[in-house]
């Protein structure tokens, strides 16, 4: 099940109509990336990923977060303590009668997740990212 809402994501250096996002991505990762929907928690593969590597944008490709930065947040979705320096943005999402802090790839606009201020140090920060915005790759 997915919860949001589909909003144009423009001034990105990566553009592209939304037939060839549908064509490029899979269903529920249009639903994520493109109308900022989001997947059930605990649904993600990424949960159990332990190795070394690099996980990237699956709109785009672009590296996200290192595989460094990842902890188990027990949220059930995909957890970080920061971003690779200037590959995601942020911009204020008052949807659902909440204010957080929506996390986007800076390159492509998709929709990735929220950054919330309850995370383990070194940032103190949990950038809580739905796991189908996202594809690994290992070192």
């Amino acid at each position: 099940m997915f919860f949001g809402k589909k909003t144009q994501t423009t001034d990105f250096p990566i553009q592209r109509s939304e037939a060839e996002w549908r064509a490029a991505l899979s269903p529920a990762a249009y639903k994520v990336l493109r109308e900022h929907g989001t997947e059930r928690a605990g649904t993600s593969p990424l949960n159990a990923e332990k190795r070394a590597g690099v996980y990237h944008c699956a709109g785009c490709d672009t590296p996200l977060f290192d595989a460094e930065a990842k902890f188990e947040s027990g949220t059930g979705w995909p957890s970080f303590t920061s971003p690779i320096a200037g590959n995601v943005g942020e911009s204020e999402d008052n949807s659902f009668f909440m204010r957080r802090t929506e996390v986007h790839c800076a390159a492509c606009g998709g929709h990735l997740g929220h950054v919330f201020p309850d995370g383990p140090e070194p940032t103190g920060l949990r950038y809580c990212m739905n796991g189908v915005s996202l594809h690994f790759k290992p070192e």
